[in-house]
């Protein structure tokens, strides 16, 4: 990205609020398009199953304590919590996803049904995305819903992106089992 977009970019941004809405049709083409090809993948499928069984009887309390302590380990040495996430087979799936995108995707993370990532091509800030409208709106509506978010600057990929949330649903079951979230670079949907 030249610095000239880049400017342009982070004016827009900060000049408005740049809400999903304005980018909203090229957002869905780019789900449609790309992202929905793999977004239900087996190796992801597979993944969130098998956190899904472990985490399943997981209590607020537990759920804050691992959130906590992923925050407390980004940018550390000693990363417990995070490198199991980061360091599986559907996270080296994800990171194929983002490198085969030619740089449209900045980020991409699947979560759990509680909304613990389970997989991610990159660290994220926190561990627990259960109360972000990234996992409320998508997962926490059920089979088929779709959250769009506005652009915004991402603290993790420190790029200006717009974030696709969906819902990830077991084909076995019909069964929401968790949810995926894509950051696109705001400038690949001008």
């Amino acid at each position: 990205m030249n610095k000239l977009s880049l400017t342009c970019v982070a004016f827009s941004v900060a000049a408005t609020s740049v809400a999903a809405n304005d980018y909203r049709p090229a957002m869905e083409n780019f789900l449609s398009s790309s992202v929905q090809t793999w977004a239900e993948d087996d190796i992801l499928l597979q993944a969130i199953r098998s956190q899904n069984a472990m985490t399943g009887g997981y209590d607020q309390a537990r759920i804050d304590a691992l959130d906590q302590a992923w925050r407390a380990e980004v940018g550390s040495t000693e990363t417990p919590t995070i490198t199991p996430v980061l360091n599986n087979a559907a996270s080296d799936f994800l990171r194929d996803q983002v490198a085969s995108s030619g740089g449209r995707i900045t980020e991409v993370f699947v979560m759990d049904g509680h909304g613990l990532n389970v997989a991610a091509s990159d660290v994220t800030s926190d561990f627990w995305q259960g109360d972000e409208s990234k996992f409320t709106e998508t997962h926490g509506v059920g089979v088929g819903a779709v959250h769009y978010g506005d652009v915004e600057f991402d603290e993790s990929s420190q790029t200006y992106q717009a974030q696709i949330s969906m819902t990830i649903t077991d084909p076995e079951s019909g069964q929401p089992i968790g949810a995926i979230t894509i950051g696109v670079d705001a400038e690949s949907l001008m």
